[in-house]
This record gives structure tokens, sequence and C-alpha cells, in this order.
């Protein structure tokens, strides 16, 4: 029997039984990884400071002018203030070397940090758009020239810290759900714009609160996506791109494979995805061969972390628990 492996094996109770050959590398090499965190980590800093101070000046703003709309989206920049400080330092915790008890470090608190910032947002918003019906049925006067400055400069604000925080937002789940706060806010203050427009010049008070409603309805769909991106990684579903049933073909094709059993394809955290099965293979001489097929099949799906353990036959008493 052999073993190849390469991350963790999900198969713990398994391992103290199993002849383990342990490897282990990250995409890109650990200098990359260093060097995009600390790249995430500086425009998390930024993005926090505007963030911050423009949160205090749209609350004052909120409160003299009476406007609903500004104060939620006062209320979207403290979650932002909260999500962007969540962020940050759980770009440099999860940057903290693996220990014996935490074999793969601290990665998975970007999928904590990011699981954590869409609730946060979902559940803002309900309490925003509770307030907005409550707002619709008793219009209050808003002092629409001060409303309409404060907005104008929020929105300034938020499309710089979305800018800074755009380019890392696609490698990381982590900046990824900072990015959508800022953006949240980006797009409420748009629409607070175009409600003190409206107020200023028309006089129209329903705008208001009505721009509340929309600009959160347009926030939920990228929240409730994090929100079931993050809890997917949390239980380990096979990513959304992959298909175990091509995985396992590529497998079996390989000689000397005779069959594929319990495979397991996960997320660790942006970027990482794991594996892990038993092979049937009745030569001992091809275990080396067939290993290294293995491991060049899994990279053609973006697998890097890889255990196999190799069987020259079935087990079914020893395990009769595994999938099949």
């Amino acid at each position: 029997m052999a073993a190849s492996h390469h991350g963790r094996s999900r198969d713990a109770p398994h391992d103290n039984l199993m002849g383990i050959g342990h490897s282990h590398s990250h995409p890109g090499g650990p200098g990359h990884i260093h060097s995009s965190g600390e790249v995430q980590a500086r425009g998390l800093r930024i993005a926090l400071a505007l963030t911050a101070v423009f949160f205090v000046v749209e609350v004052a703003g909120g409160l003299l002018a009476n406007s609903l709309a500004l104060l939620a989206d006062a209320g979207h920049m403290l979650t932002d203030v909260a999500a962007l400080g969540l962020s940050l330092f759980v770009a440099w915790f999860s940057r903290q070397p693996e220990t014996p008890s935490k074999t793969y470090g601290y990665l998975r608190w970007e999928i904590l940090a990011a699981f954590l910032n869409g609730t946060t947002l979902l559940l803002i918003s309900a309490w925003i758009i509770s307030e907005a019906v409550l707002r619709l049925r008793h219009p209050e006067p808003v002092a629409g020239g001060l409303m309409l400055a404060v907005a104008a400069a929020s929105v300034v604000t938020n499309l710089a810290s979305a800018w800074v925080l755009h380019g890392g937002s696609r490698g990381s789940l982590n900046l990824r759900g900072a990015y959508i706060h800022v953006l949240g806010d980006l797009l409420g203050s748009v629409g607070t714009v175009v409600a003190a427009v409206l107020v200023r010049f028309t006089g129209w008070l329903p705008a208001d609160p009505i721009a509340s409603i929309v600009m959160t309805i347009l926030i939920v769909r990228g929240s409730w996506r994090l929100v079931r991106e993050s809890v997917d990684i949390l239980l380990e579903s096979t990513p959304a791109h992959l298909s175990t049933g091509a995985i396992r073909s590529q497998l079996t094709a390989i000689p000397g494979i005779e069959s594929v059993h319990d495979l397991h394809v996960w997320t660790v955290t942006s970027g990482v995805i794991a594996m892990s099965a038993h092979a049937i293979v009745r030569e001992p001489e091809r275990h080396q061969h067939v290993l290294e097929h293995i491991h060049d099949a899994m990279r053609l799906f973006g697998i890097d972390h890889v255990t196999i353990q190799l069987e020259r036959r079935a087990m079914p008493d020893r395990e009769a628990n595994l999938h099949p």
C-alpha cells in the first residue's frame, strides 16, 4: 500500500494506518503568497482609513439633514469599518505559520470573515428596509441641500475605497467581502445623491426612503452570494466550477488504476483546492508511476493539494463507512 499526500487528508481517522509520503507547496510559492498578502493589507488599510473618517461625517450629516438615506448609508459605512477592520486582521492573521495542531495554519479565518461580513450586511439591510417602510408611511422633512453635499462626498470616498480594493477582490474571498461592503456603500451613495436632488429641487420627500430601499436591494444579492459561497467552503462542498464525476473519470483513465472510491474535493481557502481519494492499483511496481500521473492530472483541474491512498485490493470490511 502506498499513499501520496499533498496538504492534509480529510480521512483523519485513517491517517495513522497509512504509510504517507508528505510534500507541501503553495501555488506560486511562499514568496508570492506573502507578497500578495502585503498588497491586500495595504489596500485594506487605505480603505479603512477613508471609510472610518467619512462614517463620522455621514452620521453628522444624516442627523442634521434628517435623512434616512444618509443614516442608512452611514449604517452601511459602520459595517464597512467593522468589515474592513476584520478583513485587515484576517489578512495578517491568516499568513501566520502553520503549527503541529493547525496544519493549514489560519487560512480559514478568511472564510469566517467573509461569512460574518455577508451575514452582517444582510441583517443591516433588513433593518434599513423596515425603517424605510415606516418613513414612507409617515414622511418627515429633509434638508435636501445638506443631504446632497454629504451624499456627493460619500460617492467620492467610496469610489476611492472601491478602487484600492478592486484589484485583489477576485483572488480572495476575504477581500471580496470587504469589496462588496464598499461597493454596496457606493451604490447607496449614488442612490442617495439621486434622492437628494429630488428632495432639494422637487420637495418629494418619499425619495429619501425609496433610495434606501433600492440601494439595499441592490447589495443583498452580492451579500447573499458571499454568504452562500463561504458556507459551501465551511461545509467542504465541491467547488462549483469542478465536477467530481470529471475528476473520477480522469483518475480512472490513468493506466494501472482499477477503480477509485472515497473521492473528496474541497476548498481550503481562496485559491487553495484540496482533493483526497482511494485508488486500487494491483501492481505495486506501478504505484510511483500512478502517483505521478495523478498529480499531473489534478493540476489540470487547478488542484495542488492531493492525498491519494493506493490499495492493492479492496478492503470492504475496513472501509465500510467510506464513500463509494
